[in-house]
């Protein structure tokens, strides 16, 4: 492919005979060869101001947009599988195999991406083809049914290029963005327009709501799921999501802020590999990440990380945010030492953070929530309910409510499954653990319950008899 500034030049090449020599001018020719030979150098001298002109157009046509894309475009992959449906779930019609396609934004070299759980949902085998046409496989790590998304991780020995991450923070309605994805199967397909609108609420089925996106009028097409919405700057400032049916140039992205902080946690040691640190992190604003708690009793505790300190560096990654907290982790030991950095009072310190294995202490959840909530919870078995609602990977089963109780007043009964708090799946009780602390450090009161009852999703918000008393 021919660069910007080279295509189009005349006289770039000395002119030589069939065979392949080299012509030269003999000066026999007289005023015939001068001719010629003037006629030849008119041509060069055309030939470079075309040449340079050619080149000044190039780049008067790399626009931010032009410059946007390329930048992230290699950061961007194409997801394809088969997946089953029909004949589910009491669904009407038979169970058939339908090719599945969305794109997914990369956010560890090491091949971790984030899509649309949507997008893999039901996939048995994921195929992922990267910018350069590379395809390779990829497994589901982890997800979150209620907020759509999901994490997987590519097999690839190879560091991929990781996608430049912006803020939804500071978003303007009317500001240009950029939609990218795998529109209707055409790889990396580029789209344009605004933000159109913030905080919308969208319902596409009855068992899937979402809250708080982007609207934006670039257009997003099947295939587009899991893909980043970027802006001018060419940084990724939403998850693009869905489109709305029957309407014209209405689309929405999940904000990346939001992102981020459900990725975090489906990235989280403690999920993936039962590893704990205890640190909980705010971005920083480009200059690293701010220590909003630390977990009593936690190993990041006993390295002498205080709230307040801000880490820029954690072994060989960069902190912005939770993620890159989880990033640095993922792959150590119970025992490993962790080099952590951070900024205390003005002054750059190093720590050495000791992993250590998650605790499990069921009995001390069972007298928290039983305190906290008026609720007893005991795990059920996955298969017992993705029996009843095949979104679901597990919950936890609700034995006993007592009377007067938080959960009692929100209407929970025994039999109801614990399904999710907040934006977390609550499949094992350190999910319940964890979000009970985050409830605390992060002021989450009401926090928002689904419990399910049958085969349906019920939600509502509870209050702690901690916070009310």
């Amino acid at each position: 492919m021919d660069r910007p500034g080279t295509f189009g030049r005349f006289g770039s090449r000395v002119p030589s005979t069939p065979d392949g020599r080299r012509c030269t001018h003999n000066r026999g020719q007289g005023a015939i060869g001068m001719r010629l030979t003037r006629a030849w150098l008119f041509l060069l001298g055309v030939g470079a101001a075309l040449g340079a002109a050619s080149g000044h157009a190039a780049e008067s046509r790399r626009t931010a947009i032009v410059m946007a894309i390329e930048s992230q475009r290699d950061s961007v992959v194409n997801i394809h599988g088969q997946k089953v449906v029909g004949g589910e779930d009491g669904s009407e019609g038979e169970a058939r195999r339908v090719n599945g396609m969305g794109t997914g934004v990369v956010v560890d070299p090491r091949g971790y991406a984030v899509t649309n759980f949507h997008v893999v949902e039901g996939v048995r085998r994921i195929e992922v083809t990267l910018a350069s046409g590379r395809t390779a496989s990829a497994e589901l790590v982890s997800h979150d049914p209620r907020t759509d998304l999901a994490v997987i991780k590519i097999a690839t020995d190879d560091c991929l290029p990781v996608a430049t991450i912006g803020t939804s923070s500071d978003l303007m309605i009317g500001e240009t963005v950029l939609a990218l994805g795998n529109a209707y199967g055409y790889e990396h397909t580029v789209t344009r327009g605004i933000v159109s609108a913030l905080h919308r609420n969208v319902e596409v089925s009855r068992t899937q709501r979402y809250e708080d996106l982007i609207q934006t009028d670039a257009s997003i097409n099947p295939g587009n799921s899991g893909g980043p919405l970027l802006n001018i700057n060419g940084e990724v400032i939403g998850i693009n999501v869905a489109v709305r049916a029957g309407a014209q140039g209405i689309g929405f992205a999940i904000p990346i802020d939001r992102v981020l902080d459900i990725a975090s946690r489906l990235m989280s040691v403690e999920r993936l590999e039962q590893t704990w640190h205890g640190l909980v992190v705010r971005g920083g604003g480009g200059g690293g990440a701010v220590v909003e708690a630390v977990h009593r009793r936690s190993p990041a505790e006993t390295a002498g990380v205080l709230p307040g300190d801000r880490i820029t560096r954690i072994a060989d990654v960069s902190v912005a945010h939770q993620l890159d907290v989880e990033r640095a982790m993922i792959g150590r030991k119970p025992g490993d030492s962790v080099a952590v950095t951070v900024v205390r009072a003005g002054a750059e310190e190093q720590l050495d953070l000791p992993l250590a294995e998650l605790r499990r202490d069921m009995e001390s959840l069972d007298d928290r929530c039983w305190a906290e909530f008026g609720l007893r919870l005991q795990p059920v078995a996955a298969s017992k309910v993705q029996k009843l609602q095949a979104r679901y990977r597990g919950g936890m089963l609700v034995t006993s409510v007592r009377e007067g109780g938080p959960g009692a007043e929100q209407g929970i009964r025994e039999g109801d499954i614990l399904v999710g708090l907040h934006v977390w799946e609550t499949i094992a009780a350190e999910n319940v653990s964890y979000i009970l602390d985050k409830s605390i450090e992060e002021h989450l009161n009401p926090i928002k319950f689904y419990v399910l009852r049958g085969r349906e999703t019920l939600f509502g918000h509870i209050v702690s008899d901690t916070v009310r008393r």
